[in-house]
């Protein structure tokens, strides 16, 4: 394993790169997505092993370089293998892979399109069904669209709680619910409703934590609500179960998109390194932090915007770290937050920091303000410093806590920030 102080280097060496405005995909016109009927039938089935080759061989082509022209081909290859499946569950189960696809190029209206059709395949069983609206909620979350995944979040439970009042409590169905009922936590989470996501964890039952997509959730609320121990047992958990998930072999373990099992496994290392750090366990932290930003390199490559993410969560550590031994670490703070703004393609300080289709502000607000609390201690540089201060503070839409307690991080807060590279939000 790469040691941090070399990823350090590193990026205190990329220094200042230019930053460019990363501009939103457009969005369906609708509020929130048309009712759709999920199927009645048996929620497992048997997936086509040639399908899934196929899929294995494509999704492998499109990230072998990571550029357009590969993903094109990838694309190309699920094209051919959903003409050649001889039934729906398969097609469907091509579709994930195809909306995963496009989601990691970007194309975030697209992905949402083929997502949608799901729900009109008349004969995908509701694994696949309830991947899709997991996949939806993420993608509406990480775009700052909280009702249009309310909206799928419920649409979901609606209908399978009335398949669960038709065929009894015994169909089988209580764990694809429980894992609808995780992601309306996490949504009341996102908006600021403590309450709510508590009352709505609390009626998950503890078997249908057993995804790992629900458990992450859980475990982000008791990391947030600085029960560290639980939320340690759920993070471990996680990567646990998806160590040897591989992405739509398994038709109990199906994801798409930002919830897919390799995203998953990314976020959990991360939160996992989080909660140590918040914990004051800065070596354990500092490893397993190095561990997710390698993996996510290896996932997205090293100019992926969630790499920016991740050395996001290290400069905080940092931060962190330096505050509570009080030593000084600002050199290395400045570098990681300046790359990292660089990677996540923060907007100029002529943007309005209140502009809601800024990609990924949240760990941007995180990142510019961590950045000008390192210039501000510098006289030559405190001018600097002020105007990214104002800038994030201005744009941090967080209702829970401000900019200056997430930074500090004060043991008096009841609330610490968590940040998901699922959805690139911070919980």
């Amino acid at each position: 394993m790469m040691r941090l102080t070399a990823k350090v280097s590193r990026a205190v060496r990329n220094g200042i790169g230019s930053v460019s405005v990363l501009k939103p995909p457009p969005l369906p016109k609708a509020a929130a997505p048309p009712r759709r009927q999920f199927s009645a039938s048996s929620s497992t089935f048997t997936p086509n092993p040639i399908a899934v080759e196929m899929i294995k061989y494509a999704t492998s082509l499109a990230r072998e370089n990571k550029t357009e022209e590969s993903y094109a081909r990838g694309l190309l290859v699920l094209e051919q293998c959903e003409s050649t499946q001889p039934d729906e569950n398969s097609k469907g189960l091509v579709e994930l892979a195809r909306s995963t696809l496009m989601f990691e190029r970007g194309s975030h209206e697209t992905a949402i399109e083929g997502l949608g059709k799901l729900q009109d395949l008349s004969l995908s069983s509701l694994d696949i069904k309830v991947a899709a609206s997991e996949a939806l909620v993420g993608i509406y979350l990480e775009i700052y669209r909280e009702d249009a995944a309310s909206a799928v979040a419920d649409l979901a439970l609606q209908i399978l709680g009335s398949i669960r009042h038709e065929l009894g409590d015994g169909a089988g169905f209580e764990a694809l619910e429980a894992r609808i009922k995780a992601l309306k936590g996490l949504i009341e989470l996102i908006c600021g409703d403590i309450e709510c996501a508590k009352l709505v964890f609390e009626g998950v039952p503890r078997e249908g934590l057993s995804n790992a997509n629900a458990a992450l959730s859980y475990g982000e609320f008791l990391h947030g609500m600085r029960k560290f121990s639980a939320a340690k047992e759920m993070y471990q958990r996680v990567i646990q179960a998806t160590s040897d998930i591989k992405d739509f072999g398994d038709p109990n373990n199906l994801g798409a998109c930002n919830m897919s099992p390799r995203e998953v496994a990314i976020a959990a290392g991360c939160c996992l390194g989080q909660l140590e750090a918040h914990a004051g366990h800065f070596g354990d932290a500092e490893e397993i932090l190095t561990t997710a930003l390698k993996q996510v390199e290896e996932h997205f490559g090293p100019q992926h915007p969630k790499v920016g993410v991740i050395l996001t969560c290290i400069a905080l550590m940092y931060r962190l770290k330096a505050m509570v031994e009080r030593s000084s670490s600002l050199l290395i703070q400045e570098g990681l937050f300046r790359r990292a703004i660089e990677l996540l393609k923060a907007p100029p300080l002529e943007v309005d920091g209140a502009d809601a289709n800024i990609n990924r502000k949240d760990i941007i607000v995180l990142a510019r303000g961590g950045y000008a609390e390192t210039l501000l201690v510098q006289q030559s540089r405190k001018a600097e410093g002020e105007r990214l201060k104002q800038w994030a503070e201005t744009a941090w839409g967080n209702r829970w806590m401000s900019l200056g307690e997430a930074l500090e991080l004060s043991e008096s807060s009841p609330k610490v920030p968590v940040i998901d590279t699922r959805i690139c939000r911070v919980v």
